[in-house]
């Protein structure tokens, strides 16, 4: 039998919260044989620092501990601890206000805008919209848009990976030679 979801919640955010962290998502559920159990953290509004490899780590000898002295879930079951991912929808006002400054695209019931994140207010956001430049042109910036977040219907962070990696001069492909 799956262990109720909620209650190995019930049991993990106490141990999750006490380092700082939010527990964002808690599925359990069978694969094969066994029953895994998948945690996904996040950070809260005011925390500055980042959720990196160390902190997950810290987080999931956590969980395992509560879950060990809880034993929330009957038999064996795998532990899988993550974050919410770079894409992962925008929800709650803390993912909101890590990604100001980002590029977003927000999906409201009148349209869809694209741009920069450039405050969150007490209601909703404002968004900078950025409309991609043609055959090299530069982008065309819009006015700030305010949008409250009770007409937000969907809203992530566009990952831009433009810019990353060293400039490949000669065109080659290099995939799969040694460096």
């Amino acid at each position: 039998m799956v262990a109720p979801t909620q209650r190995v919640k019930d049991v993990i955010e106490p141990a999750v919260t006490a380092l700082g962290l939010v527990v964002e998502d808690v599925h359990v559920r069978r694969a094969g044989g066994r029953q895994v159990v998948e945690v996904s953290l996040g950070l809260a509004e005011d925390d500055e620092r980042e959720l990196d490899l160390d902190r997950v780590a810290d987080a999931t000898s956590a969980i395992s501990d509560a879950l060990d002295a809880s034993d929330p879930v009957a038999g064996e079951y795998t532990l899988e601890v993550g974050t919410r991912g770079a894409d992962a929808p925008l929800r709650e006002r803390r993912h909101y206000a890590r990604a100001v400054g980002r590029s977003v695209r927000v999906r409201t019931g009148s349209g869809t805008t694209t741009g920069r994140l450039q405050e969150l207010t007490d209601d909703g956001i404002v968004v900078v919209p950025v409309t991609p430049g043609v055959k090299g042109r530069p982008p065309k910036i819009g006015a700030p848009v305010t949008i409250p977040f009770g007409d937000v219907t969907e809203a992530r962070v566009e990952v831009d990976l433009t810019g990353l990696g060293p400039a490949d001069d000669d065109g080659a492909d290099d995939a799969g030679l040694e460096s």
